[in-house]
């Protein structure tokens, strides 16, 4: 798959702190985000505030379920904002077309975002890194997502089909390195520096349970490490504390700061991106075309190899 004009096959470095205001751009309402996830009460105590957008990243079944959080707008990851002309599912589109979809979606540079998905912590991380990676910082995950909002209480509202309202001026500022391809993966895996980290369960990754798409082959990539990204959250769907993050984090990859991570389609790879960034980890990227790349019939390497 071709390096998309927003990736780079090089690491970008560690990454801005997104919780110190842009000098270009007038502060931001309501207020600035706590941090990358917020908890339904920050969420509850704001909504329907100016400048705060909430967007409904919910993906498959989850996305017509025919509930939402009042107000909010559909980041469609299933539809325009992937790029379908790429052979994996969830690419991440171009530039214009990236732009284009938000606009379209009423977001302008100055709004706050919070975006969540109906499974709890699944999707929602995947809109927050595309956020990222094209240099919006004023976004955060909604910890637990529809059912930590429902379980709450809080209200929801019948679904519209469509955004209808006035479009937004958002401003693409792509950030390279933080999507990156197969040849750079290829290279973090010999990295004494990086470490690859693999979202998915424990069986596709030692292919003992079949892949979900068809004519991908079973395993994982030599030298990748196994952090089902389920594992990183409580049981009631919220994201472990931070330290027990780190923990998490440190017992696969020790003391490498360069992470990169991968799962089936770039989705829940970006889970384990959130968790990341939550543990103090500023070197992240994600793989985009994760294992529906890796995984089809190609010259790249795959094993089944404990450790391997």
């Amino acid at each position: 798959m071709t390096t998309p004009e927003y990736a780079s096959e090089e690491p970008s470095g560690a990454l801005p702190d997104p919780l110190l205001p842009d000098p270009l751009l007038p502060d931001p309402l309501p207020g600035p985000l706590p941090g990358p996830l917020v908890g339904v009460d920050w969420l509850a105590g704001r909504l329907g505030a100016p400048g705060l957008v909430v967007l409904d990243a919910s993906v498959g079944a989850h996305r017509g379920a025919g509930r939402r959080i009042p107000g909010a707008r559909p980041f469609d990851l299933d539809g325009d904002l992937s790029d379908h002309t790429a052979p994996a599912p969830h690419t991440m589109p171009g530039v214009p077309e990236f732009t284009e979809a938000v606009r379209a979606l009423g977001l302008a540079d100055t709004d706050t975002v919070v975006v969540y998905d109906g499974a709890g912590l699944y999707s929602s991380a995947r809109a927050w890194w595309m956020l990222r990676a094209m240099g919006f910082d004023r976004a955060a995950v909604l910890d637990g997502g529809l059912p930590a909002w429902t379980a709450a209480g809080l209200p929801v509202e019948a679904t519209a089909a469509a955004y209808e309202g006035p479009r937004g001026s958002f401003t693409a500022r792509p950030r390279p390195g933080l999507l990156v391809d197969s040849a750079t993966v290829a290279r973090a895996l010999t990295d004494p520096d990086a470490a690859v980290l693999d979202a998915r369960t424990r069986e596709r990754f030692a292919g003992t349970a079949p892949e979900p798409r068809p004519g991908l082959r079973g395993g994982h990539m030599p030298g990748a490490l196994n952090l089902p990204f389920a594992e990183l959250q409580d049981p009631d769907g919220l994201m472990r504390p931070a330290g027990e993050l780190r923990a998490a984090f440190r017992e696969l990859a020790g003391d490498r700061e360069r992470l990169c991570f991968s799962c089936g389609s770039g989705v829940t790879a970006c889970v384990l991106a959130l968790a990341a960034d939550l543990a103090g980890y500023r070197d992240i990227a994600v793989y985009d075309g994760s294992w529906s790349e890796w995984g089809m019939p190609s010259q790249l390497p795959v094993t089944t190899a404990q450790g391997g």
